[in-house]
């Protein structure tokens, strides 16, 4: 029966796990032991108290290690954590005006997004009008036009200025 509150996990093949008739098999020290079958290896594995994995799945004949099992499912943990730790996921962040924004908060603006940019996150720039502001909707597409002109060095365009209703967007992501 299937456990439903824990997700399957690709899991290595281990000890009686391995059906192939032949294996190649490394022992705990990076010896080779050469091409036996799966139950001699298991047995050897056994008289020293290890476990028999299956590394490579793929390779002719597959190959086996004879290691500790739970201290190779550790190391293996503690890299994916460190790989996580170095890892950085782009967030989307917002930059709010009105199309007839003044040029210190403009300048204030660009200066955010630059920021944002540069430390590998996505910008959001929302221009916002209210009541009958909407009929400017051309002065608000020419101001995003020129932040993406502005920001061109360090970003580009993702989305085109975009109007949703009494909002006009547009992103902008990072240069690689």
């Amino acid at each position: 029966m299937i456990d439903k509150r824990r997700p399957q996990r690709d899991l290595p093949k281990i000890n009686e796990r391995i059906r192939f008739p032949e294996i190649r098999v490394i022992d705990s020290n990076n010896a080779q032991l050469g091409v036996i079958t799966p139950e001699e290896a298991l047995k050897i594995a056994q008289e020293r108290e290890l476990d028999l994995v299956l590394v490579s799945e793929t390779a002719k004949p597959p190959v086996c290690r004879i290691m500790d099992y739970g201290k190779y499912k550790f190391e293996q943990e503690k890299k994916a954590r460190e790989a996580k730790k170095k890892q950085h996921t782009a967030n989307v962040k917002e930059v709010k005006m009105r199309y007839k924004i003044g040029e210190s908060d403009y300048n204030v603006c660009i200066n955010k997004a630059k920021r944002f940019l540069k430390s590998g996150d996505k910008v959001k720039a929302t221009v916002t009008f209210r009541g009958r502001e909407i009929q400017h909707s051309d002065l608000a597409f020419d101001l995003l036009k020129r932040m993406a002109k502005d920001l061109e060095e360090i970003g580009e365009v993702q989305q085109a200025p975009k109007r949703e209703g009494r909002n006009m967007m547009m992103f902008l992501t990072p240069k690689k």
